[in-house]
């Protein structure tokens, strides 16, 4: 076992499910705040949200279209609150417990009000079966607050880890970021070539969001806690478009493989969080699928790639 057990906590879909999947919803109706007043970004980036040192939060947004004022909004998995802050001081707290998505939706649009922040929704859930309007869905749904904090336990250690992989990149890459749709942490390379245009389809999400962030060639990583068609959490990896050959390449450590009904090469968490050196396994998963992936589509490395950062340092340049 890893000789820090306690910073990879055990993850057990099938103990949470039910809470999971309503913090996945808690998330959604936050991200479309967000969504509803910040301007579009490339592939969809002014959307996610971020591991904070208590949560996950939005950094700042407009308070309105035409506004001066800025306000953010943190899921605080310590004190289990969702915060919401403007930058002239005020504050709101939203308890994270049992209750239905309604309960949450109206307490947040109410907070909201309250706060000056003029906004409008799309009510209706992405990328989950069978999506009920956020204010119609008046199902109680289970809060497991132990299981929640270990959830976000597991991903500080993993946006550390996601961020050092980062900074060995030249080329275009993503933030370390958390989409709310797909619930997962996730971090992206780009080749800096145009991709062939996404056929789309993706369930719950529009082909136009879908073509937009898959506009150009990428190599993308990431992390989810696991959902009914794979029910364990784990780290991910595939390649848009994917390349020739792309799936039958050698990557590492012991334990990563090919799924072909994701399409995507797959680390499950429970590897890592067993392994002697749990960031040296990651960082392994990461390095060999990205390797895969450019070597297959045959990106420029020499001129993409750099040595991974260190703090203080600045990268020499000759």
């Amino acid at each position: 076992m890893s000789t820090t057990p306690g910073l990879w906590p055990v993850l057990d879909y099938a103990g949470w499910r039910e809470t999971l999947a309503g913090l996945q919803l808690r998330t959604q109706v936050v991200g479309k705040v967000r969504l509803a007043l910040s301007p579009w970004l490339n592939h969809g980036w002014q959307v996610p949200l971020y591991v904070t040192a208590r949560g996950l939060g939005t950094t700042a947004i407009p308070m309105s279209a035409d506004g001066d004022g800025l306000f953010d909004l943190e899921f605080d998995f310590v004190a289990q609150a969702l915060i919401a802050r403007t930058s002239s001081g005020d504050e709101r707290r939203i308890a994270l417990e049992p209750q239905s998505i309604a309960e949450f939706h109206a307490a947040l649009m109410s907070a909201l009000r309250s706060l000056a922040v003029a906004v409008q929704i799309n009510d209706v859930p992405n990328e989950v079966p069978e999506p009920i309007p956020f204010s119609q869905d008046r199902t109680h749904r289970p809060y497991d607050a132990a299981a929640v904090l270990r959830f976000w336990r597991a991903l500080v250690q993993i946006d550390r880890i996601f961020k050092r992989f980062r900074t060995g990149y030249l080329g275009k890459s993503s933030p370390v970021h958390f989409f709310w749709g797909s619930f997962d942490l996730a971090v992206t390379r780009f080749s800096g070539r145009r991709a062939p245009l996404h056929p789309g389809g993706v369930p719950g999400l529009p082909d136009a969001v879908t073509r937009e962030a898959y506009s150009h060639e990428v190599s993308s990583a990431g992390f989810w806690p696991g959902n009914d068609q794979y029910p364990a959490a784990a780290f991910y990896s595939y390649a848009y478009p994917e390349p020739p050959a792309f799936r039958d390449r050698p990557v590492r450590p012991d334990g990563a493989r090919f799924e072909t009904g994701l399409g995507e090469f797959l680390l499950p968490y429970d590897v890592v969080r067993a392994s002697t050196d749990p960031e040296g396994s990651l960082m392994e998963f990461l390095t060999s699928t990205y390797e895969a992936a450019a070597d297959a589509a045959k990106w420029d490395r020499t001129e993409l790639e750099c040595a991974v950062g260190l703090p203080g340092r600045v990268r020499p340049v000759s």
